[in-house]
């Protein structure tokens, strides 16, 4: 169960994460999850550059270890790089030792002062303890591309309805989301191009400013 935009209710609950960064202007965030993945984080470049659109990858470790290749070609494209363990551990069932354990593994490898837990999963203590080294990213649009259940069509209205100025968009560079989001990221961008909208990297010096 998930909604595509947080419930208002929910993020004064743990002042540490960053929902959206407040602006009026016509910007919005980009991020990917889960990647990289081959085919898929390469297409998702390609079609980045095509719209002059800057992205924020939040990056499994494992998937940096494997296609170091993939990573290089994020950071050298001018994407910023976010943290989302090493192995997608879930927050709120994983040992805490274990999951600090797997966010320093990854940061080993990724360099960045970015995280996002998977699946939006963190609680308050753990958060409180992580802010002290990480700006904690969650997101104001859920596109729902991982969800199987639902069709690329649904995945861009989720996004194109769901959209403000600074929103924090969510897509996956994953397998399981690849049928949705060569579908919907497409007309995203071409949709948000139309509108004038910029398409902007999460820089850390942007969210410290944000962070308590």
């Amino acid at each position: 169960m998930y909604t595509t935009r947080p419930p208002a209710l929910i993020k004064p609950l743990i002042k540490e994460l960053i929902w959206r960064v407040p602006r009026n202007d016509r910007t919005v965030y980009l991020t990917f999850d889960d990647g990289p993945t081959p085919g898929v984080t390469q297409w998702v470049l390609d079609v980045l550059t095509e719209h002059q659109a800057k992205a924020t990858f939040f990056c499994v470790g494992r998937n940096v270890a494997a296609r170091p290749e993939l990573f290089d070609r994020i950071k050298r494209e001018g994407h910023a790089i976010g943290n989302h363990t090493w192995a997608h551990e879930d927050g709120w069932t994983t040992p805490s030792f274990t999951y600090r354990r797997s966010v320093l593994q990854c940061q080993a490898l990724t360099g960045t002062s970015l995280f996002r837990p998977p699946y939006g999963r963190v609680g308050r203590k753990l958060a409180r303890c992580m802010s002290g080294r990480f700006q904690l990213v969650m997101w104001d649009v859920l596109s729902g591309d991982f969800d199987t259940s639902i069709t690329g069509e649904q995945c861009e209205r989720n996004v194109v309805e769901g959209s403000r100025p600074g929103s924090i968009i969510v897509f996956h560079d994953s397998v399981k989301a690849e049928p949705r989001l060569r579908f919907a990221l497409p007309q995203v961008l071409e949709h948000f191009s139309r509108e004038g909208f910029a398409m902007h990297a999460l820089k850390p010096e942007l969210l410290r400013a944000l962070s308590p």
